[in-house]
């Protein structure tokens, strides 16, 4: 565990602590970790989640089916990041989405009744990471908000634009790595992947992006 402590204190939910903290907090929550391989699912729709986890290794995605079998990607987990923190209290319903391994990833999950009752120990990082924990719901709000308003785009160019220019600031540079592939792209913007990519062939042409497989530069014309 402890090469994934640096990991550990660059994350949301141990924001503030020092690797001597974070080793009694781990021992305190008794976290788990778990692998799994491409493809397989960590949390299924319809299931109850009781847990928080941090991702340590491999990316994993945040996605949805109809019922006719029409992907929906909401979001993209990389190393560091939390997920199912919606979910993990009493009175949440249901998951509503999936979250798969893209590749193969490594988890570390904590029972939320953990974070939240004060141990025997009367340890004193309790009330920090329930603190932490609040900033990272708000955060995945946040990135709520930033989809909806790349979806609301009238057109495929609009969500495309909206969507990198968003990345490029994100990344602090006009040159950057996406962590979706085209048809995850397209699900992610919620748009056909044959007029995407000829939306991006054009856009390439009349000189506003360059791009290779994931990793796109924004041009100034």
């Amino acid at each position: 565990m402890r090469e994934f402590i640096e990991l550990l204190k660059n994350s949301v939910l141990f924001e503030g602590t020092e690797e001597h903290e974070i080793i009694s907090m781990l021992k305190c929550l008794q976290g788990k970790e778990k692998k799994y391989d491409k493809g397989e699912y960590v949390l299924r729709a319809g299931e109850m989640s009781a847990s928080v986890s941090i991702l340590l290794k491999g990316r994993l995605l945040i996605q949805n089916d109809d019922y006719w079998g029409n992907r929906s990607i909401v979001n993209s987990i990389g190393p560091g990041e939390i997920f199912g923190e919606a979910y993990a209290v009493p009175s949440s319903k249901t998951v509503l989405n999936d979250v798969v391994a893209q590749e193969q990833s490594l988890i570390m999950t904590f029972d939320l009744s953990k974070i939240l009752t004060t141990c025997p120990a009367a340890c004193q990082f309790h009330s920090r990471i329930i603190k932490n924990l609040f900033f990272a719901v708000s955060k995945r709000n946040q990135l709520l908000v930033e989809k909806l308003w790349h979806i609301s785009r009238r057109t495929t160019r609009e969500k495309l634009i909206s969507y990198l220019s968003q990345e490029a600031a994100r990344n602090g540079s006009s040159s950057f790595t996406i962590p979706f592939n085209r048809q995850q792209l397209a699900d992610f913007l919620s748009v056909d992947r044959s007029a995407m990519s000829a939306e991006l062939g054009k856009m390439r042409d009349q000189g506003l992006i360059e791009f290779e497989r994931n990793r796109f530069t924004l041009l100034n014309k």
